[in-house]
């Protein structure tokens, strides 16, 4: 496993972790759940790579009061929260603070799933092996958070994927998953944006297109399969 990689962009990123996860190629068990918003151009190339279904799990980090670009837990879909309760005592964070925090979050995930989603239903993941991709692991919170959702909505297993991650972070999660694939855990990872030459920020609208291709080439491959099975048939 390279430990210094560096990635192109997140489309780059997805078609290499691809290349890890061939054994998942074509299952009709599996999908891919990618974490907006920097996981789903990953997730995309995934998906499309090995003619998986694509779609996304809601996740948001909860920022430490006055520092909020550190994550003191995060939450999920489904109303999974995860605290970080060594964060939460040493910087005496209060439990209105937290309440206030995942109010917050949790609107956000609600105005996310509105406009990624729309009247789109959930996948079902019962007897689904549910792989999670992010565009990097830093603190591994919001991962967390998503693995938990996944197990709350019954996936028989579940993967995550990740192009790089925080050693540690990586630690933690492969004792929480049946499978964690990253391709680069450097020792000195800092931020995720390090191991990407460009790392712009993925938009709403760049979400939302991509799901649409996606969700698109899935109801015209079920298509094309149904016609295929009703002509052999006749």
């Amino acid at each position: 496993m390279a430990t210094d990689r560096q990635f192109k962009n997140r489309m780059h990123a997805g078609k290499l972790l691809a290349l890890a996860l061939a054994p998942y190629a074509g299952r009709a068990d599996a999908l891919v759940l990618a974490l907006p918003r920097g996981g789903v151009p990953v997730g995309f190339a995934i998906a499309r790579a090995l003619g998986l279904a694509l779609d996304v799990l809601l996740v948001r980090k909860l920022g430490l009061p006055g520092h909020e670009e550190f994550a003191m837990g995060a939450i999920a879909s489904g109303r999974i929260r995860v605290l970080n309760m060594a964060t939460i005592r040493a910087h005496r964070v209060g439990r209105q603070q937290i309440d206030a925090a995942c109010a917050r979050e949790e609107r956000e995930i609600v105005r996310r799933e509105r406009q990624y989603r729309g009247a789109r239903a959930e996948p079902g993941l019962a007897g689904q092996t549910a792989i999670l991709v992010d565009d990097g692991l830093a603190t591994g919170a919001t991962m967390c958070a998503a693995v938990r959702a996944a197990r709350a909505r019954s996936a028989a297993q579940v993967v995550v994927a990740v192009p790089a991650g925080a050693p540690d972070s990586c630690a933690t999660l492969a004792a929480q998953v049946d499978q964690l694939v990253c391709l680069s855990q450097p020792a000195d990872f800092g931020a995720v944006s390090r191991w990407y030459r460009d790392f712009g920020q993925t938009s709403d609208e760049e979400v939302q297109d991509l799901l649409a291709i996606a969700w698109r080439d899935q109801v015209r491959a079920h298509l094309s399969s149904t016609n295929a099975s009703e002509r052999r048939q006749s």
